[in-house]
């Protein structure tokens, strides 16, 4: 295959066929799509290809780089553990609408114009609700729905921006845009509805666990990171983004350690790593950039892993309720070592792929002299230590014995558990090997003295304030409740006021009815009082009473007249 045809047509052209596939070809089938695009897209040469054009613009199909080939690499090594995760999954839904998914990702970050963004953006919103319905719950159709309604908008967003950046800047190129005119705000919030930006993220908390035990993972693995991707090619410098992901970094923290859904504490660690990318962008010096995509790579791996391994509770015990878990390690000791290195990795231990990429950002950050925002994501660290590194295994898989006994995981998820962790070691433990698939020059050297002692130092002290949160009692216990996020300001806020305004709408029109009424029936009796049956109009006057009048009448508009 030539660089002119989109590599992304390899795995949406393979959805069509799957129906027709069964059985154990469908399985090798879904396995082989994935290494057929990789290897299409090892073989691209830079450039742009694919040209053609559109009411007068020139529209780019394919657009390889550096940054753009690091994203597919990621996305198919994603693709390909997916369908490893999801082998034992019978449902054809689940199957095509990932191919899909996947397939409209890859189409998006390789695209080099906004309407062919757009349009792959779009297919990407449907194909995802898709593996959300695809759990056949009330809760999930709900959660689909807003996520679609959610992520259509975002689309819409992103259209209305892209022409009027064409009609600013007269070009779709999808490129280095900056924040300036309106074109440039409408755009940034398309791609901040993405990001799951501050105020804008309740749908990634709100779909992510309703959906099946496969479909969560993939979910993680695509939507945020190319909206990461996207806000990486537009606003690179932008240095509102630095205090948008301070805030994305810190916030989710609170709700993490109070929440009892362990795939929704994982989805608000989600949105707490998108933090440090945005964060990465929003400086943006080569450090900084390569720090922020390559914690999106490293992101995808160790957070598929974790939402994998509560993936694998999720199928053998039925739920993911911290309050009803514990002691599963004795049931399912493979899922709980490689949830510990998922752990070990969003972490940043020394060794694991978070210590490499995220101290990228760190770094860059205090070098530009970013002092506050620095010891944010130092706070945002420790955090997520806490939420991640140890309430998820330590609830999951220790904590209290809740008596649950159950088979481990099935073979193919522990496959897929597995080779994701190796590479979380992998690029962890050889970092200058990752180094140079990154888009710029990286001479950065993680493992010095002072960086390895400094984040031991923080993961110790972390660990130990837990540890004395738990036995005093007051780290908050699982509970069985809802938190509220600011989703409820839409989700039950805005229904009752719109309620309250609709009854007070009402009791107006009726009230506004009722005077209406009575005015119209005094107006009918007045009316019927004057000219009725027995009204004085309707009485028979004399002539010489009408002539008086008419004189009268003439005499008074004669003296009018000539007044």
């Amino acid at each position: 295959m030539s660089a002119e045809f989109p590599s992304a047509l390899i795995l949406l052209i393979g959805a069509a066929v799957v129906p027709f596939v069964r059985g154990r070809a469908r399985a090798a089938f879904l396995l082989l799509l994935p290494v057929l695009a990789f290897l299409h897209v090892l073989t691209l040469p830079h450039g742009e290809y694919g040209r053609y054009m559109l009411a007068g613009h020139e529209l780019v199909a394919m657009r390889v780089d550096g940054v753009s080939l690091l994203f597919a690499y990621v996305f198919l090594i994603a693709t390909f553990l997916c369908a490893i995760y999801a082998l034992h999954v019978k449902d054809k839904l689940q199957h095509v609408a990932a191919l899909v998914y996947a397939g409209s990702a890859l189409g998006a970050i390789f695209a080099g114009d906004f309407i062919t963004v757009f349009v792959y953006w779009e297919i990407s919103a449907v194909a995802a609700a898709s593996l959300i319905w695809a759990a056949r719950t009330e809760r999930a159709f709900r959660a689909g729905m807003r996520y679609l309604v959610v992520q259509l908008t975002s689309g819409m967003l992103l259209l209305i921006g892209a022409l009027l950046h064409a009609g600013e800047a007269g070009t779709l190129q999808a490129g280095y845009i900056g924040l300036g005119g309106l074109a440039s705000y409408v755009i940034l919030a398309a791609i901040g509805i993405k990001c799951a930006f501050p105020l804008l993220h309740n749908w990634l908390e709100d779909a992510y666990p309703e959906s099946t035990p496969t479909g969560t993972v993939l979910l993680s693995a695509f939507t945020t990171k190319l909206g990461i991707y996207m806000l990486a090619r537009t606003f690179p410098g932008t240095e509102a983004l630095i205090w948008i992901g301070a805030a994305m970094a810190a916030f989710p923290i609170f709700y993490a350690v109070i929440e009892n859904d362990l795939r929704r504490v994982l989805a608000y660690s989600l949105n707490n790593q998108l933090g440090f990318m945005v964060v990465g962008i929003g400086v943006g010096t080569e450090l900084a950039l390569n720090g922020a995509v390559a914690h999106a790579f490293a992101d995808i791996l160790f957070k598929s892993l974790l939402f994998m391994a509560m993936g694998a509770v999720l199928f053998r015990v039925g739920t993911v309720k911290g309050s009803e878990l514990g002691g599963l390690y004795k049931s399912m000791p493979w899922t709980t070592g490689f949830c510990i290195v998922g752990a070990a990795s969003i972490s940043a231990f020394p060794l694991f792929s978070g210590f490499v990429t995220k101290s990228m950002v760190m770094t860059a950050v205090a070098g530009e002299g970013h002092v506050g925002v620095w010891l944010v994501l130092l706070f945002a660290s420790a955090g997520v230590f806490h939420h991640a590194g140890i309430k998820i295994p330590y609830f999951a898989f220790f904590a209290h014995d809740s008596g649950k006994r159950c088979e481990e995981a099935p073979r193919n998820m522990l496959a897929a558990m597995a080779i994701a962790a190796a590479l979380c070691i992998a690029i962890g433990s050889l970092p200058s090997v990752f180094y140079q698939l990154l888009p710029y020059a990286a001479d950065y050297e993680p493992y010095t003295a002072s960086h390895v002692v400094d984040q031991m130092q923080l993961l110790v002290f972390s660990a130990l304030a837990f540890a004395v949160l738990m036995r005093t009692g007051v780290y908050p216990p699982e509970l069985r409740s809802i938190n509220l996020d600011f989703d409820w300001t839409y989700r039950r806020l805005a229904p009752r006021i719109s309620a309250g305004v609709a009854y007070m709408l009402s009791a107006a029109l009726r009230t506004g009815s009722a005077c209406a009424s009575s005015a119209g029936r005094h107006v009918a009796g007045r009316v019927f009082r004057h000219r009725g049956p027995a009204g004085v109009l309707a009485r028979t006057w004399p002539t010489g009473s009408m002539a008086l009048w008419l004189m009268l009448m003439l005499l008074a508009y004669l003296l009018l007249y000539y007044l």
